[in-house]
């Protein structure tokens, strides 16, 4: 099973063909836990129902971020951190973050949240080389393993 979720997109930009574009959606692949789990909560319900709904039960409305953030807030104040430096907007750049780390192509990464590679490249590369290009890098070196005689010496990748 390799499930997924057809997400919206964001109609990013705006322009006049703004309403068609909220109206598209993008693949995105989920793990096999979450699918049941999402499957569970969704039994019983239209198949246009929305998936995912308030902890009382109520659908979110159309601006989820002005509702949720409260919740979200209280479960970082919680793990004492700062609601103002912790936000939703970081499980997104998490989740870019993880995927360029374990070298998944920039392109899909960037299709698979919604943007550029250009804006991935614009606010991550410096962090992303910072942490990974010594893994990634060292890969490619040359080691010296024995000498074929005085002055050669056999290198293997």
């Amino acid at each position: 099973m390799r499930p997924k979720l057809m997400m919206p997109k964001s109609a990013k930009g705006g322009g006049r063909n703004r309403s068609a574009k909220k109206a598209e959606r993008y693949s995105v692949p989920i793990t096999v836990q979450l699918a049941v789990r999402l499957k569970l909560a969704a039994r019983g319900r239209a198949v246009d129902a929305p998936l995912l709904l308030q902890s009382d039960g109520s659908v979110w409305d159309n601006n989820p971020g002005q509702n949720y953030h409260r919740q979200v807030d209280k479960v970082v104040t919680a793990i004492r951190l700062d609601p103002a430096e912790v936000t939703m907007y970081c499980l997104r750049h998490s989740s870019i973050v993880r995927m360029l780390l374990r070298n998944v192509p920039i392109r899909l990464v960037a299709s698979l949240h919604n943007t550029s590679v250009a804006m991935i490249e614009k606010h991550y590369s410096r962090f992303i080389t910072e942490h990974s290009v010594d893994d990634i890098a060292r890969v490619g070196l040359l080691s010296e393993i024995a000498a074929a005689d005085d002055n050669v010496i056999a290198m293997v990748r």
